[in-house]
């Protein structure tokens, strides 16, 4: 099935289940394919939590909260993409699972075109700057538009650079939240001149859990990440290691053993990262990938209909029995669910159902790469 359009009144549902409680991307894709719908995920939601160990109902948005949050970013001039859209970016959309919406600030139409990202150091040398900077135009020179996350030094460089010929950039917060406060001239420039995106709610401020997700958006926007400057537990790691788990290309900058900053590169080059000393090493290798396939990839997320059915969910009595085993084999470690459902000796669509209804409840978190942790 192709993308839809979602008619007004199924947006505010799709947006309503996206802003539930205890409903993260993947729970989103499970609940979309075994319902069909938004809406009739959203009536089943309180069972479910319930069935899954939750005393109290989850928290739903009303259709007065979405119909504020869509207005409010109208209002500002913001576009909100589902992931059933066609405007949504065929590279997100390809992820396990891509977010469910994504709010769009600027020129939209940057979002259909192939991404490489440029990120690094908050606190980046004056060279790492204009490295940065030089990169990110050479790269838009050659037709590519730059991804980054509007952070203070190599992300602002970059997006710098990339700015006459297209750049994107991925917020943690809400797409009209100003972060870092010392970004606001290069903010308002963004969303005159490129695109700023979040999955975050309109008006949602940035908390440390939000970067995370807006570094696995940054990544499964893009091709290829290039790491310019990185100390070892900085953010732009966990970039380059989620930009690996999603297939994409990682690069990164040499840098000086006395620089501390340039430890993380240097280690990802160890990890045979492809090293970079200018745009020709990053085109090169982007040259030689395959286009974004036409096709939609096995997890898309459709606006709704009979064909989205995920079929042979197991009997409630069935999944509860479920919980139980489920509750045994998990731990803190990610668990492949085709594992759990082996060790079980239950068929995936039952486990997948059982595992939706106890991360539901806030007791398993359902994590991209078809994993499952216990909480």
């Amino acid at each position: 099935m192709r993308p839809s359009p979602l008619s007004p009144e199924d947006q505010l549902d799709w947006l309503r289940l996206a802003r539930a409680e205890s409903v993260g991307p993947v729970t989103f894709v499970h609940l979309i394919a075994r319902y069909g719908s938004a809406s009739a995920a959203l009536s089943a939601l309180p069972a479910l939590a319930r069935r899954g160990g939750r005393g109290q109902a989850p928290r739903i948005p009303s259709l007065a909260d979405a119909q504020a949050e869509l207005s409010a970013g109208a209002a500002a001039g913001a576009r909100l993409i589902a992931a059933c859209d066609s405007g949504f970016p065929r590279a997100l959309k390809a992820l396990d699972a891509p977010p469910p919406v994504l709010w769009a600030l600027g020129d939209a139409t940057l979002l259909a075109r192939e991404m490489v990202a440029v990120v690094g150091a908050r606190v980046a040398s004056a060279a790492g700057r204009r490295f940065a900077r030089d990169l990110a135009a050479g790269l838009g020179e050659a037709g590519w538009v730059v991804a980054s996350g509007m952070a203070r030094g190599i992300d602002a460089a970059a997006h710098e650079g990339a700015l006459p010929s297209g750049t994107v950039a991925v917020l943690a917060g809400g797409v009209d939240d100003v972060y870092p406060p010392e970004n606001a001239g290069l903010y308002d420039v963004l969303r005159r001149e490129g695109c700023i995106v979040s999955e975050r709610p309109f008006g949602a401020g940035a908390k440390a859990a939000d970067f995370p997700r807006r570094n696995r958006i940054i990544s499964g926007l893009s091709r290829g990440v290039v790491v310019v400057e990185a100390e070892l537990r900085s953010g732009s790691l966990i970039t380059a290691r989620l930009a690996g788990e999603q297939g994409r290309e990682v690069f990164a900058v040499p840098g000086s053993p006395l620089d501390p900053r340039a430890r993380g590169t240097n280690d990802l080059l160890r990890q045979g990262a492809t090293l970079v000393e200018g745009p020709d090493d990053v085109l090169r290798v982007l040259a030689a990938l395959p286009g974004v396939a036409e096709a939609e990839p096995a997890g898309s997320v459709h606006a709704g209909g009979r064909s989205a059915r995920l079929d042979g969910t197991a009997p409630a009595a069935d999944l509860d029995a479920l919980h139980a085993i489920l509750d045994n084999l998990l731990s803190p470690t990610p668990t492949p669910i085709n594992a759990l459902a082996r060790d079980a000796g239950a068929p995936v669509s039952a486990v997948l159902a059982a595992l939706t209804e106890l991360a539901l409840a806030g007791r398993v978190e359902l994590a991209p790469g078809n994993m499952a942790i216990k909480l």
